[in-house]
This record gives structure tokens, C-alpha cells and sequence, in this order.
């Protein structure tokens, strides 16, 4: 295994990675994390908003870190660049990006701004993907019944559309799922695109045999794709059903906690603690995960997969990567109701447990992922 001790990488992230419980930066503290343990110095940058603070837990495994204030005022509103991108820029995190030669990895394209400013115009840049941002804003916007919010992921698909062609200054990209990969291989053919699946917790099977007594649904619930998807297992699947629905997650809206509230097989558990969500996922006879939108890796399929017992999706769910052998598919309210009801008397046995160890111990085992990465990354550098 080659030695990357002496290496030192640049990492430009949307948030603070930590505590690393929403989908984006999962991938990016565990990248960071096991960076560390390959011997590599990280210099953090993460711009700094909302409810997430300094995060002292990050200095375990970065050489360094570096806090930037992300500015959200509505004048940065009034312009071609995105939203997303024009309130996480830095004149200081130009000035430290300047003063050495080490790569840098730009974590999803809201962190893009600097990819092609002239004083970073020699260096080694990577891009690291996590959506085709304009599709993903779309379908926010198709998926969102607030008018403002609809406008706004409108304005804002539009202009991250025409945005994306910074990415041409990429000397890199990895991205995660082999359908992304595609596209980004189609509309920047001069590039070095590769595929690379997300970073996560897990580094092994911890799946039990046997099995639950309710189906679990879990995610962001303040993100309006998986509130709707929330909704839709409830009113259209589960009020039918006598199974148990449980639905977890961080900040679900107030009209999510009345829909649960209506039927006495669905149970709300609101921002769960870490150890609650791993019991949830373990203790669930079935995840059911389904999304509306076939964009990214959602790392609750991965999650679900490595932690859990059953996993009932949809197409688009599994859409780009390479788990539908692991998973029970279903589109349909008619045929998911029959698979819940079938799935509710089955016994997740070791067989199924080795099937899974073996598939995920191939494609996203993170020390393979990372050696990879380093490889690509530190190869001319």
C-alpha cells in the first residue's frame, strides 16, 4: 500500500462536517476520517452557518481547520451566480489557499466558487460530487407546494445550470454514482472524471438476524424531498396497513407531525440521538426508503443496507448504484403494500447478511474508496 504521509490535502467544504448526521457531510467527514488514518494532513475549510458551530471534534483529524461565515443576506439573491455558491465565498480562504501548493478538494459544487480564479490556476483541483445540482433543485422545486421555495429552486436550478461549466477547470472529479459519472463524463469530455462512491459510517456489516416488529422510514425531514416521500407512505401506503410505520429524523415540519399523528401505526421519533437512529435502523424489520427524484447516492441507502434487515425501494432510489441486488424493488401503491405485508413474516437470516457483506466489501468498502482516491489525486502531484 503506498505511503501518502507526507502528503498534505486541502479540503473546501459546504458546512461543518460535524456532527456528521445529514447525508453531504457524512461523505465528507468520513473522507476526512479516513484520510487521517492513510496518513494524510488535511487542511479544513468549512463555512460556517445556522445551527452548526465550531466543532472541536475535527481537530482529532485535521492538521487543521478553518471556520469561514457563510453570508445569506437576500443581496446575494441578485445575481447569476447561485445562491448556494455567492454566500459561501472568502477572501480569506483565497488568501490561505494561496500560500502553499497543495491540492485542493472542493466538496460539491456549492463550495466551487474559487475553481477557476487565476491565482489557483496552476494547482492540482478536485472536484468532489454529490448531485447534478441543477436536477436536484428542479425537482426541490416540483417538490415543494411554498411558492416561495418554489421560485426560489427554480431561479436557483437555472442558475446553477449555467454555473456548472466552472467545472471545466477540474483536474479531477470524483463522483458518487455511476450515473452522475456518465453525465459528467458526457458534458465535460476533456476531463478526468471518475467514479468514486460516498464515504460512510460503516466500516462492516452490523445487520441482525431475525426479526422486527415495524418498517422504518428515516431522513432529513426538513428537506422537502423527503418530507414528501414521509407523506406519501403515510397517506397513500401505511393508513391502509395494520404494520407499524416508524418515521425518524431531524426537523419534520409541523403539518409531517399532524399526518403522523392521524393514524396509531405511524409513530413520529424526532431528532433521534445517534445511538437511538442506529437502534431504529437495527431493531427495524424493514427500511422502506423510497425518493422521487433519481439524483446523487442517498447515504440512508448505504446506512440501511449495512445496518439493517430488509430494504424496500423504489427505481429511483437504487438509480446509479450498482445495490439492486440487495434491495426488494417495488414501484406502485397497489404492489409496495403487498411487499410490506409479504416482508412483515419473513426472517432476515446469515445467508442474506453474507450476500451483503460480500457486495458491499467490494464497491463501497471506504479504505479501498480512499486508497483509490489517493492514488488519482497524488499520482502527478
Amino acid at each position: 500500500m503506498p505511503n501518502f504521509s507526507d502528503k498534505t490535502l486541502h479540503i473546501v467544504a459546504f458546512d461543518v462536517p460535524w456532527p456528521a448526521n445529514y447525508g453531504g457531510v457524512i461523505d465528507v467527514f468520513h473522507k476526512i476520517r479516513h484520510l487521517k488514518n492513510s496518513g494524510v494532513k488535511v487542511i479544513l475549510h468549512c463555512f460556517i452557518y445556522g445551527e452548526r458551530g465550531i466543532a472541536t471534534a475535527l481537530n482529532d483529524f485535521c492538521e487543521e481547520v478553518h471556520y469561514y461565515p457563510r453570508n445569506t443576506s437576500i443581496l446575494k439573491q441578485f445575481s447569476l451566480i447561485p445562491f448556494i455558491i455567492n454566500s459561501r465565498v472568502s477572501d480569506k480562504l483565497l488568501d490561505r489557499l494561496s500560500q502553499d501548493n497543495h491540492p485542493i478538494l472542493f466538496e460539491g459544487l456549492h463550495s466551487c466558487f474559487l475553481l477557476d480564479h487565476p491565482q489557483l490556476k496552476e494547482r492540482f483541483k478536485i472536484y468532489r460530487e454529490s448531485n447534478i445540482e441543477h436536477r436536484y433543485y428542479f425537482h426541490l422545486a416540483k417538490a415543494t407546494r411554498h411558492p416561495g421555495q418554489k421560485i426560489f429552486f427554480i431561479i436557483e436550478s437555472l442558475r446553477l445550470k449555467l454555473f456548472q461549466r466552472i467545472l471545466k477547470n477540474a483536474s479531477l472529479m470524483l463522483v458518487v454514482s455511476e450515473a452522475d459519472t456518465q453525465y459528467l463524463r458526457t458534458n465535460f469530455p476533456k476531463n478526468d472524471v471518475h467514479y468514486l462512491p460516498s464515504f460512510h459510517a460503516n466500516d462492516e456489516i452490523s445487520s441482525k438476524p431475525g426479526k422486527g416488529v415495524y418498517f422504518l422510514y428515516h431522513g432529513k425531514l426538513s428537506v422537502a424531498e423527503n418530507a414528501v416521500a414521509a407523506e406519501y407512505l403515510i397517506h397513500k401506503i401505511f393508513a391502509g396497513l395494520h404494520q407499524k410505520l416508524i418515521i425518524a429524523g431531524m426537523n419534520p415540519s409541523e403539518k409531517l407531525q399532524k399526518s403522523c399523528a392521524m393514524f396509531e401505526n405511524i409513530e413520529l421519533i424526532a431528532n433521534p440521538s445517534e445511538p437511538e437512529m442506529d437502534r431504529l435502523q437495527r431493531d427495524a424489520q424493514a427500511h422502506v426508503l423510497l425518493t422521487f427524484q433519481a439524483t446523487g447516492l442517498k447515504l440512508k441507502l448505504l446506512n440501511s443496507l449495512y445496518k439493517g434487515r430488509f430494504c424496500i425501494t423504489n427505481k429511483a432510489m437504487l438509480h446509479g448504484t450498482g445495490l439492486n441486488e440487495l434491495c426488494i424493488i417495488t414501484d406502485g401503491d397497489t404492489e409496495l403494500k403487498s411487499i410490506i405485508q409479504k416482508t412483515a413474516d419473513l426472517t432476515f437470516d446469515e445467508l442474506q447478511i453474507k450476500n451483503r457483506t460480500l457486495k458491499l466489501s467490494g464497491l463501497y468498502n471506504n479504505q479501498h474508496n480512499t486508497d483509490s482516491m489517493l492514488e488519482l489525486i497524488f499520482q502527478d502531484v
